[in-house]
């Protein structure tokens, strides 16, 4: 079955950097639009960085200048570079990827992987 798998999360403290990774596997068609979505505690799901399979990106205002998204498609894989990280970006992130299986495409989510900033 396909599935997002996620990779790189971990404890950094503040003004460090980490590098997220997602990788799709499975029986896949295609690979339309990937992102990175984070919810802290206590707070809605938001979106962090979008990259469409044209390479076109999109970014919160609040990682702009810091996080940059890109893609290895050949590898069916999104990377998250996060760079002066700060404690307000603690959250756990999810991969999010729309992925052809079949006929259509079908959003999936990576389990997520906790992101802990220390000030």
């Amino acid at each position: 079955q396909v599935q997002l798998v996620e990779s790189g999360g971990g404890l950094v403290q503040s003004g460090g950097s980490l590098r997220l990774s997602c990788t799709a596997s499975g029986r896949i068609f295609g690979i339309n639009t990937m992102a990175w979505y984070r919810q802290a505690p206590g707070k809605q799901r938001e979106m962090v960085a979008t990259i469409g399979s044209d390479k076109s990106t999109n970014y919160a205002d609040s990682v702009k200048g810091r996080f940059t998204i890109s893609r290895d498609s050949a590898k069916n894989t999104v990377l998250l570079q996060m760079n002066n990280l700060e404690p307000e970006d603690t959250a756990v992130y999810y991969c999010n990827a729309d992925l052809r299986t079949s006929l259509l495409f079908l959003t999936y989510w990576g389990q997520g992987t906790q992101v802990t900033v220390s000030s």
